[in-house]
């Protein structure tokens, strides 16, 4: 699947130049069941059909284990979109879904939300 140029969709002064709910067709609701610690990862199936390039940049993203929030913030899309985007990959058997180890840990923890959100702050 080719690369999408990164330059044909953003503009430097407007910002991306496609509105985000236009990339998931309008769809708010994912087919499949996510959270933005769910862990994803390309199978190495090729979609059947052309997704388009926000499909392919998330699929791109996906080569090792990655958290559904990390990925929205990559593609710079809400999260509710990066996971109608997700869904249409699983759907397509192009990426697969595992719910992230707990190890011990509540998801809801504000002190393990806050070291997400810090460790994203710092990569991206």
């Amino acid at each position: 699947m080719p690369e999408p140029e990164e330059g044909l969709w953003l503009d430097d002064a407007a910002g991306r130049l496609v509105r985000p709910y236009t990339v998931s067709n309008g769809r708010t609701r994912p087919t499949a069941d996510f959270n933005l610690l769910t862990m994803v990862r390309s199978t190495g199936t090729e979609p059947q059909s052309y997704l388009g390039p926000d499909h392919a940049q998330v699929l791109s993203l996906c080569d090792g284990p990655m958290t559904v929030a990390e990925i929205a913030a990559h593609v710079r899309l809400p999260a509710v979109v990066t996971k109608v985007l997700l869904s249409d990959l699983v759907d397509c058997g192009a990426v697969t879904t595992r719910a992230p180890m707990q190890m011990g840990a509540d998801p809801t923890d504000r002190g393990l939300l806050e070291a997400v959100l810090h460790g994203l702050r710092k990569r991206l």
